[in-house]
This record gives structure tokens, C-alpha cells and sequence, in this order.
């Protein structure tokens, strides 16, 4: 797992009490794993945020990005790193970096995390954040994240999925080892999404219904 520093960034007294706050509200809406709640608790979601969001860092809510994307809710992305059932030894492939926010929270988690982010300015932007945080696990690479890894990359025991998708792209479950799980929102875009857990074997779980935004195909030819 990483090697992130707590004194790294400089929080506040206001700041961690906000923070426990926000553990608290997802403790109420049914978050468990505690040491998700722990990882939540070590990385200040402020990080990831514009100045003029900090305000609303540990309020339960979407938030704009830069290159006009969004960061999920909290609830909503433990949700989604719940569902993964993750191990400390396991590598994790992610879809969408965003802001970064996500990714180092799997970082606190995990032995490794890879992160796929199709606009170079959010990876730019997340390797710094990474970089402050002393996060060395997590490898953060410009690609089109539904078209999955080469064959060179070793398959991984969990891939989530931070957007939706219409149907689950097939390169991405090529990329998923023998026992390994996928995360992912499926849905029509503008339409209510299902949480779905499936399987190298071809299983699936329905694990109920959320809202995020969907992934797009290819790289941003802007940004």
C-alpha cells in the first residue's frame, strides 16, 4: 500500500472535524469496511478540489472538476470501492481518474492501483496531488480506459469502472485475472444506472441502482 505521509498535506482542526463528519454520514448510510472509512478519513478530499470547492470538500455531494468533468459523491464512490471487496495484496486497474481523488483512495487500500484518465490535464493534475500525498502505488497513465491494457500488463484482481457504460467493453474483462472481480455502473446515458459486480466466469451481481456520469471512448483531443 502507500507510503502517504499524515502530516501531508497540513490539515486543520475545522478540516478533520468536517472529515470525521462526512465518516460519520457514510457510517449512517451503510459503509462497513473500515478500512475504506480509515482511507477516507487519511486523504483530504480538499486536495482534489478547486479553491472555490473546498467549502463543500466533505459535504455529501457531486463536485465540478477541471476540463468540465465531476468527482462523485462520496457515498457513491465507497459504494462502488465496497462492492470491490478489496485485499491489501490485490492490483486494482481503475477507469477514469478524475481528479485523483478516487485512485488514492484506493492507494491507502491496495498493493498497487493502475488509473486510466483520457484528458492529459486531469493526469497531470493527479500526479501532483499523488506526489503531495506521497503516494507511490498508484500509476497514473493518459489512455482511453474502455479500450482496456496490452497484453504486457499483468491481469489484475479487481478493475472498477468510476463512470458508466451502456454494455461492459470486452477488453476490460480480458484484463481481469482468474477469481477477479469487475465494478462497474451499466446503464443508458441519462438514465439511472445499475451497480453490477460481474465475474471472469460470467457471473454478475446486481448490487442496486445509482446515478453517475458515463465514460467516453478515446483520448480528449483537447486538454
Amino acid at each position: 500500500m502507500g507510503d502517504a505521509d499524515d502530516d501531508a498535506p497540513v490539515r486543520g482542526a475545522n478540516e478533520r472535524e468536517a472529515c470525521l463528519g462526512l465518516i460519520l454520514d457514510l457510517r449512517s448510510r451503510g459503509v462497513r469496511d473500515t478500512r475504506l472509512l480509515s482511507a477516507i478519513e487519511r486523504v483530504p478530499r480538499r486536495l482534489f478540489l478547486s479553491a472555490r470547492q473546498h467549502m463543500l470538500a466533505y459535504v455529501d455531494t457531486q463536485l465540478p472538476i477541471e476540463c468540465g468533468q465531476t468527482t462523485p459523491a462520496p457515498s457513491v464512490m465507497a459504494r462502488m470501492i465496497e462492492a470491490l471487496e478489496l485485499k491489501p495484496e490485490h492490483r486494482v486497474l481503475h477507469v477514469g481518474t478524475g481528479s485523483g481523488y478516487q485512485a488514492a483512495i484506493l492507494g491507502q487500500m491496495v498493493a498497487q492501483v493502475v488509473t486510466l484518465e483520457r484528458y492529459r490535464t486531469l493526469v497531470e493534475l493527479a500526479r501532483q496531488r499523488l506526489v503531495t500525498l506521497k503516494l507511490t502505488n498508484v500509476d497514473i497513465r493518459h489512455a482511453d480506459g474502455l479500450a482496456g491494457l496490452s497484453d504486457e500488463d499483468e491481469p489484475f484482481d479487481r478493475i472498477l469502472l468510476s463512470g458508466s457504460v451502456a454494455t461492459l467493453p470486452r477488453p476490460l474483462m480480458d484484463n481481469l485475472a482468474d477469481g477477479g472481480r469487475l465494478v462497474a455502473p451499466v446503464g443508458p446515458v441519462g438514465e439511472e444506472q445499475r451497480l453490477v459486480r460481474f465475474s471472469r466466469d460470467g457471473k454478475q451481481a446486481d448490487l442496486g441502482s445509482l446515478r453517475v456520469v458515463p465514460l467516453a471512448e478515446g483520448l480528449a483531443t483537447r486538454l
